[in-house]
């Protein structure tokens, strides 16, 4: 990619895509192509058709999605497989027909099977069933990784796959209804402590093992596989290590400064019990993370501090 290559994030504003830019730029890149979905519904097939022609990015970077945590999928499946399949079907269709060079599409860990060994490489794809709480977003996800491969291979676009493993950082949804685990941990502690609770309640046993990267090591792997991987098989991106829900929460409550109990509701369900991805790959082109657990999540509490919205309705 060359300093003044057109290339375009899609979903710009989310999690990802923020963190996407920020490293672009840093990097001294400066024609990118943003739009919020006010701009460009990325699920319409016209408005995606219309972009590309007009803009004829050379590089893409498809971190638009339907995100959520264990309540949202549950609530709104047929959202998550619709808007999914959409977007990335309109995005990669695009892209290959208006002459893109190169396109990055991101997954996400939860395309591996429920009970797949630990840490899952990329090789257990497709080997087992689907964890039933997020299957709907995983299933789009499995899709959009599929017609990457299928592109490449019919057409020789060059598509390549990577799947994170939980992520965080600033610009994280904070939402209880509808976010993850970690940001909904901070909000909870945060509330909690301001208003003198002596207790949080935590959903599930606390016993499942999570692993999460921070959004900037995400960004970073991003850009250095667009510039130095091209093969249809996914790449896993993580931190290499995990820690046990009750572990997340201890730290969350320590970075807030929280002094009263934690409780886990055990009648809420816990969702796949480990989730570790098996970085191999990605390790061995000489990659490797930089933002430690506890550093990263004191820094988002910062960003989240700044930049508090109100999700009450």
């Amino acid at each position: 990619m060359n300093k003044d290559a057109r290339i375009f994030v899609a979903g710009h504003r989310g999690l990802v895509g923020s963190a996407i830019v920020r490293r672009l730029q840093a990097d001294g890149y400066t024609n990118l192509l943003l739009r919020s979905s006010a701009e460009v519904d990325l699920r319409d097939q016209r408005a995606v058709t219309q972009l590309f022609e007009q803009e004829r990015p050379e590089f893409v970077f498809l971190a638009a999605a339907k995100v959520g945590g264990i309540h949202a999928n549950n609530t709104y499946p047929a959202d998550f497989i619709r808007d999914n399949l959409q977007v990335q079907t309109n995005v990669i269709d695009s892209a290959y027909r208006h002459g893109t060079s190169k396109l990055l599409f991101l997954g996400s860990s939860c395309i591996y099977p429920k009970l797949a060994p630990q840490p899952m490489p990329e090789s257990c794809l497709l080997t087992g069933a689907l964890e039933p709480t997020n299957e709907w977003y995983a299933v789009a996800k499995i899709a959009g990784l599929k017609m990457g491969q299928a592109y490449r291979r019919q057409y020789g676009f060059d598509v390549i796959s990577a799947m994170p493993t939980n992520l965080y950082g600033p610009g994280d949804n904070f939402d209880l209804q509808n976010s993850h685990v970690l940001p909904a941990l901070i909000r909870k502690f945060h509330e909690a402590k301001a208003r003198g609770d002596t207790e949080v309640i935590v959903w599930g046993t606390g016993t499942p093992r999570r692993e999460f990267l921070h959004c900037d090591d995400l960004a970073d792997a991003c850009v250095f596989l667009m510039q130095h991987y091209s093969a249809e098989d996914p790449v896993n991106i993580g931190w290499g290590a995990d820690v046990s829900i009750q572990e997340l929460a201890n730290i969350v409550r320590d970075v807030v400064g929280f002094q009263g109990q934690l409780r886990f509701d055990a009648s809420k369900p816990d969702g796949t019990p480990r989730k570790l991805l098996d970085t191999t790959k990605l390790q061995a082109t000489g990659w490797q993370p930089r933002i430690e657990l506890r550093e990263g999540i004191a820094a988002t509490y910062r960003w989240f501090i700044e930049h508090q919205i109100d999700y009450r309705h």
